[in-house]
């Protein structure tokens, strides 16, 4: 987790005292445009809010937005309020929507030592090299959506099931908080609710996380 430092100016002195927070976890979803990577950061505020985590944002990269195109999603989760406005450049948890992202841009760039990663992919933690440096954890969040019927325009939208696997590797955040945002997301249309619900579900048990 980062360290957070809130500068607080003391008259009587003119000094400035450094209070830390250590309760911050910073976040970076990594898709494109169409799979719901901002939406996935967006719920994921709204469940650590109802969890109780008084400090929470969700913001996207504004890059290019069309459909297909490589994007970014940023999310913080804390105990204390967030007064930072910047983009997250040192995640603790790095989460990869499009396995073939990886093949385009430099996922790891900035995860922390000991930081995790959850990939969307039919391959086993212990297939990616960086296994052995960070915490890989994956989930065929495609197979699942697909089985599920959760598409737009006919393209597999994998957000859901990528929510359903986050609290295996983050413990601020809970699969029913997560179900519920969901729920209050779709709220006037049960069918697709319901089977976004149940993917979350799905990808939940399915998830496998290394060592």
């Amino acid at each position: 987790m980062k360290t957070v430092i809130w500068p607080i100016s003391i008259p009587s002195c003119g000094k400035v005292v450094i209070v830390a927070s250590k309760t911050l976890v910073e976040i970076i979803f990594h898709g494109r445009g169409g799979q719901g990577a901002v939406t996935a950061a967006n719920l994921l505020a709204v469940a650590a809010l109802q969890d109780g985590n008084k400090g929470v944002q969700a913001f996207p990269f504004f890059g290019a937005e069309r459909r297909g195109a490589p994007i970014r999603a940023f999310a913080r989760i804390s105990g204390d309020e967030i007064n930072l406005r910047s983009e997250i450049y040192e995640p603790d948890i790095v989460i990869v929507l499009d396995e073939s992202i990886l093949d385009l841009v430099d996922v790891l760039k900035g995860l922390k030592p000991h930081g995790k990663i959850l990939i969307n992919t039919r391959k086993k933690p212990s297939d990616f090299p960086f296994s052995k440096q960070f915490t890989v954890a994956t989930v065929d969040a495609t197979g699942i959506v697909i089985s599920h019927d959760i598409r737009v325009g006919g393209i597999p939208v994998v957000n859901t099931p990528i929510l359903g696997a986050i609290p295996r590797i983050l413990d601020r955040v809970t699969l029913k908080s997560l179900q519920e945002a969901i729920r209050g997301k779709w709220e006037g249309k049960a069918e697709l609710r319901e089977r976004n619900v149940q993917a979350t579900q799905d990808a939940y048990a399915k998830t496998e996380v290394g060592a």
